[in-house]
């Protein structure tokens, strides 16, 4: 792709307006936002997605839009497995509900500056280093292999930039309002709001780990990489509150992350080794790699939230069981009240 910098410049622009839009509708008025907001602002950041997909198609052709729509959706599944450690920071920190957009707003932004940086040092690399591919490859499945083991979403690992913080700048006991710095005693310290926003930030950058090697295994293109990985990360915050409830019941998403993560690392290694002229590695269309992503996203969510639907209907004819059988077979029509309840 030939594109002129008048075009980064209008893309980076109009991405700047956006997050500038957010800041203001968080400062006026810091609360827990409403379900038919969040269903608004989602819907609207897909679709600017998927519109912008379509012009990349038909200004640059379907192979380039392919690769848009396929790093976009790797992206953004991604990023909704990286809500449930965020979930995890906001719960851990104690962090007030009607703060929470702000903190991930700037965490956002963080993590967008830093991945700026992933990628533009990634896209040097590639272009001088080609046996690089071989060891993104590798990387995604092995983190695949992890995925499939048994996760602890329930715990959540301080990183070293974050004990090195907390060790080093003075914080005050709580919160002071949505404020990042406050004077104590004539002592400037800073808030736990502070704290908060780079662990989300700094854990974000982790999951830059998996996700930046995995569009590159779509797309080497760094001006699809740049924005696939903005539009992701642009409506996380509505999101965050969109399906904060629903992240539970999508039980087999690591799996299915797990599948994309290893489909696109063995199609970083087999494209390495046809381009070193070995003849029975073949090169993988786009067409099929976006067919194998959405198909494993459907698949995927589909299956749990059909396991989840039928759990909880299981859920209350178990207990019930378990109640009449510690009565002696005499019903308690209390106990079967509350555990109708």
């Amino acid at each position: 792709m030939n594109l002129p910098v008048w075009v980064w410049a209008v893309t980076i622009g109009g991405f700047l307006v956006m997050i500038a839009f957010d800041f203001y509708l968080v400062a006026r008025n810091p609360r827990d936002p409403s379900f038919r907001e969040c269903v608004g602002w989602v819907s609207f950041y897909v679709l600017a997605a998927v519109v912008f997909g379509f012009v990349i198609m038909g200004t640059q052709g379907t192979t380039y839009g392919g690769q848009f729509f396929a790093g976009w959706l790797t992206e953004y599944s991604l990023s909704v497995d990286n809500l449930f450690v965020f979930v995890i920071i906001m719960s851990r920190f104690a962090v007030p509900i009607k703060y929470r957009q702000k903190v991930l707003l700037i965490g956002i932004v963080l993590a967008l500056l830093m991945r700026a940086v992933f990628i533009a040092a990634g896209a040097q690399a590639i272009t001088r280093f080609d046996w690089l591919f071989y060891i993104f490859g590798a990387f995604l499945i092995y983190t695949a292999i992890k995925l499939v083991g048994p996760q602890h979403e329930d715990e959540f690992s301080e990183n070293v930039a974050l004990r090195t913080m907390k060790r080093v700048l003075p914080t005050t006991d709580g919160y002071r309002g949505s404020s990042v710095f406050a004077r104590v005693d004539g002592r400037m310290m800073v808030t736990p709001m502070l704290i908060v926003m780079i662990a989300i930030g700094t854990t974000d950058l982790l999951f830059a780990l998996d996700s930046i090697p995995a569009i590159f295994g779509l797309t080497q293109e760094p001006y699809l990489v740049f924005t696939a990985n903005t539009f992701a990360l642009m409506g996380l915050r509505q999101l965050y509150f969109l399906i904060g409830g629903l992240l539970d019941r999508l039980v087999y998403l690591s799996k299915g992350l797990a599948i994309i993560l290893a489909f696109i690392g063995v199609k970083l290694v087999m494209e390495a080794l046809h381009h070193d002229g070995v003849s029975w590695a073949p090169e993988v269309p786009i067409a099929v790699s976006l067919g194998v992503i959405l198909g494993t996203l459907v698949i995927t969510t589909v299956a749990s939230l059909a396991v989840s639907r039928r759990e909880q209907r299981e859920r209350p004819t178990a207990a019930t069981v378990g109640t009449e059988a510690e009565t002696s077979g005499t019903p308690d029509p209390v106990a079967a009240e509350r555990d109708k309840v």
